[in-house]
């Protein structure tokens, strides 16, 4: 097939990426990447709803991309944002905490609960203090280090972060098949893993499907819409702040005009040899 009619969907995109996780040799593949364990491990995961109710229509945050669980119970949130969130580390750990509580099954007794794990796939730059591209987070004392509990567990995944070298990891060659935006780059991806493979095979058979393919793009659009409009939001706020800062600028500037003014005069009316009571008659001032 020439290049020019090739078309294959972003698996940046939540749509997409729900789609190849639908196959379950794909989240094995995935989920032993992020978590580094080996695949063998992971004898089963079971995709359940990634739908929550939703407060507004337009509040993205209340959709998981994709949720699971593995056969030890263990839960997982996978999630990929695409647009700027300064409150990303409050939301990621409210829903965690949310998947926590509600448990099914726990009968009030602690001990029943399972290890809930959120991994946040985020197409910006979030954590400061790193370059790394894949942080993980626990809940730890603070002087010495040690776990508190491991009850609940964070994977960040930067994309922008990813070094142009490879680093060996599967999670590296994963994170290359996300950012892929050609065939060359996806075949390039899928070379050495069998699972990534499958994924790029799941992602052409989906970019062919008429009816996928127009949900695709009605996701992809309300994507590009939603950040056209905060940019939008964004410049017109600071056109705005200029506008008041200017105006702010001239009243302090007259006002500070003023108070000087009446300084020097009364400077000059006592240099003059004038007395105060006669000042505040001639410039009406009621002492």
């Amino acid at each position: 097939m020439p290049n020019q009619e090739y078309f294959i969907m972003s698996p940046k995109v939540d749509f997409a990426f729900k789609e190849i996780m639908n196959n379950e040799k794909v989240r094995k593949g995935f989920i032993s990447a992020v978590l580094n364990i080996p695949v063998n491990d992971i004898k089963k995961t079971v995709l359940k709803n990634a739908n929550l109710p939703k407060n507004h229509e337009d509040e993205k945050q209340g959709i998981l991309d994709v949720y699971l669980t593995m056969n030890d119970d263990t839960e997982i949130d996978i999630e990929i944002q695409l647009s700027y969130m300064a409150t990303w580390a409050e939301r990621s750990a409210f829903y965690v905490s949310k998947m926590l509580v509600e448990q099914p099954n726990i009968n009030k007794v602690y001990s029943n609960f399972k290890k809930c794990i959120g991994i946040n796939i985020l197409d910006f730059n979030f954590v400061k203090e790193t370059e790394r591209f894949h942080t993980i987070y626990h809940i730890r004392e603070d002087s010495e280090n040690f776990c508190y509990t491991d009850i609940m567990e964070w994977h960040l995944i930067e994309l922008p972060k990813l070094p142009t070298k490879g680093d060996g990891t599967d999670l590296y060659d994963w994170i290359k098949f996300l950012k892929a935006e050609n065939k060359e780059e996806f075949d390039m991806a899928a070379s050495n893993n069998e699972y990534i493979k499958e994924a790029v095979d799941t992602l052409e058979v989906i970019s062919q499907d008429e009816i996928k393919r127009m949900e695709y793009n009605a996701r992809q659009k309300a994507i590009w819409d939603y950040n056209t409009l905060m940019e939008e939001n964004f410049s017109r706020g600071i056109l705005q702040g200029r506008a008041e800062g200017r105006a702010e600028g001239r009243a302090e500037g007259r006002a500070e005009g003023r108070a000087e003014g009446v300084a020097d005069l009364l400077a000059k009316m006592k240099a003059f040899g004038m007395s105060d009571s006669d000042i505040n008659k001639i410039l009406n001032i009621n002492p």
